[in-house]
């Protein structure tokens, strides 16, 4: 990797207004990914940015993409825009383009967010002048390509954000197909937190001896994150899980489970125990999965229960606490869910409560990050939970507290010795719903 000197944003050669903006927002110093980023966009040549969530991608392209405005404010032309960005979910999607009008406000760009679970027509119709910057989930920009509500023959920038999150959403015909329509003459860059095989050939194909920088070891969580597993039966999950929401020193998280009716019923159950908490997955309407957002982050409800389609649109700040209700079935997307906390330089807690029959998905996430997380390394045998991980079997059926790991006492007796189904190792709701909420 290679070391670079520059330390402040003015160093960067951004344009004044976008230089006033970033003051105005208290930052003055870049990120890794910001500084080395920047400088090879503002240069024209296509990029691949290997980084964490976490990192300040976002802004890593939104600056440059602000600075080319002001350089070069040029007409985007009917139904067209000058830059288009794709995301994977609708969160990061309006994330995206709230970044860009914060970052712009001395330069006011036209913005336009096209994502599904909204109505296509308001869309259509902010898209009839043209705008700036077209910030879009691939499914619903190529259902309004489709009936000429957008046009990208004129588009002079194309940024694939999380193209990793795209990839196990089912997204990659899409995206080749939008890539296909895009002028042969542009600019494209791709951020991604990991680089299998698939995105680098899709790299290979669309970008033009691109420029390649990384932050981070590729799939490593970050060092600040205190990874901890409790092994327990699937009936003392949900215990477990209130135990801990009560802790002192659990003050917003997020708790994640595989599937969107799980997380209803993780949900409820919170809620049932005085336990302010909201879902949010593929099956919420748009405006369910705002107010769900707005809730957590002004602190109305303390935990948020989602599903890994809307992992990587959750950009709060003050996440204590990550919990793994159940292991995802991709190894990556743990690193991903996890990444919601210790952001911006804090630490954090991530807790994965895992059952026998999920102990495959726990070996594949160790294989991938290259670390042990049950201590010692030992596996128990299918059914049995070891004493050094539930301690509370010997506290009675209401004990409560922590555990020396600091992982929350189930309060329950024997473990549950009974066959478990595992669970199947297919297409995560993300994948299976990537059409529907694209």
């Amino acid at each position: 990797m290679k070391a670079f000197s520059l330390t402040l944003f003015t160093d960067l050669g951004l344009a004044e207004p976008v230089l006033r903006a970033v003051t105005a927002e208290s930052y003055t110093t870049p990120t890794p990914i910001q500084a080395q980023s920047i400088p090879i966009i503002l240069e024209g040549h296509d990029l691949v940015g290997i980084a964490q969530t976490g990192t300040g991608k976002t802004a890593a392209f939104v600056l440059p993409i602000l600075h080319r405005l002001v350089e070069q404010r040029t007409n985007p032309g009917a139904r067209g825009c000058r830059t288009l960005i794709l995301a994977p979910t609708r969160e990061l999607a309006t994330q995206i383009a709230d970044a860009a009008r914060i970052y712009g406000k001395f330069i006011r760009p036209s913005v336009a967010v096209v994502i599904g679970g909204a109505k296509p027509g308001p869309q259509a119709r902010q898209m009839m002048p043209g705008v700036d910057l077209l910030v879009a989930t691939p499914g619903r920009l190529l259902d309004h390509v489709s009936t000429g509500a957008i046009r990208l023959d004129g588009t002079a920038m194309i940024v694939l954000d999380e193209a990793d999150q795209m990839l196990d959403l089912g997204f990659m015909p899409a995206i080749r197909k939008v890539m296909s329509m895009l002028p042969s003459r542009r600019q494209a860059v791709m951020f991604s937190a990991t680089m299998p095989k698939p995105i680098r050939a899709l790299a290979a194909e669309f970008l033009r001896n691109p420029r390649e920088v990384a932050v981070s070891v590729e799939s490593k969580p970050i060092d600040r994150i205190d990874q901890r597993v409790m092994l327990l039966s699937g009936e003392a999950k949900k215990d477990a899980l209130v135990t801990l929401m009560k802790e002192p020193g659990v003050e917003r998280a997020i708790v994640f489970t595989r599937t969107k009716h799980g997380a209803d019923k993780v949900c409820r159950h919170l809620e049932a125990a005085n336990i302010g908490a909201a879902a949010i997955h593929g099956n919420k309407s748009q405006s369910q999965r705002e107010r769900a957002l707005d809730q957590f982050r002004q602190g109305r409800i303390k935990v948020l229960v989602a599903t890994d389609i809307a992992a990587r649109g959750i950009d709060v700040d003050g996440i204590s606490h990550v919990v793994n209700f159940e292991l995802p079935n991709i190894p990556e997307s743990y690193v991903h869910r996890i990444g919601r906390t210790a952001r911006a330089g804090t630490d954090g807690i991530a807790v994965s409560f895992v059952e026998p029959a999920e102990l495959t998905y726990l070996r594949d996430i160790e294989r991938l990050i290259g670390k042990q997380l049950i201590p010692g390394g030992a596996v128990p045998a299918r059914g049995v939970l070891p004493p050094h991980l539930n301690r509370a079997n010997n506290q009675g059926r209401n004990g409560g507290g922590q555990n020396r790991g600091g992982a929350p006492k189930t309060g329950h007796g024997r473990p549950q010795q009974r066959a478990y189904a595992a669970p199947g190792r297919g297409r995560s709701e993300g994948n299976r719903s990537a059409s529907r909420t694209g």
